[in-house]
């Protein structure tokens, strides 16, 4: 498996002990991409902090990107940070924990795109591949199924 980081990203995950190439390119959306589904398969990073700018002085271009998102058929908000973090203030900004856990909720309903709560880096790196990892096996399973190559292994 072949992942693509965004060459934009700036602390990259490097995916170490994971059986995957990392290549770093230009995304049309997102963070992470699989090679060959740039464009219908995505996975954005936020740290709880990134998280909470997004939700207010960064809100605009955030919400272009969820935008640019949402015809994907894999598109996640990985968090690297628990709901209860946010949900405590656990973050540098000034904002309220309920006014950003409204505004979570609202963009997740608005642009059909789920924040996935990952608890910390590792976890979200951990997310970022098993859904990568995921997506790229049901790819394989539509494939064989239109091509009748399709065994009964699971």
């Amino acid at each position: 498996m072949i992942i693509i980081t965004d060459s934009r990203e700036q602390l990259p995950y490097n995916f170490q002990g994971y059986d995957v190439q990392v290549v770093r390119a230009g995304l049309p959306a997102g963070d992470y991409s699989l090679k060959g589904c740039e464009n219908v398969a995505a996975i954005e990073r936020k740290t709880i902090d990134d998280l909470i700018g997004c939700l207010t002085k960064g809100r605009g271009r955030f919400e272009k990107e969820l935008n640019r998102l949402r015809p994907y058929t894999l598109a996640v908000v990985v968090v690297e940070a628990s709901l209860e973090e946010v949900a405590h203030g656990k973050y540098t900004s000034k904002m309220s924990a309920q006014a950003a856990l409204q505004s979570i909720f609202a963009m997740q309903v608005r642009y059909g795109i789920p924040f996935m709560f990952c608890g910390s880096r590792r976890g979200g790196e951990y997310a970022t591949h098993g859904l990568l990892s995921k997506y790229a096996r049901e790819i394989i399973k539509q494939y064989e199924v239109l091509h009748g190559t399709r065994t009964n292994k699971r």
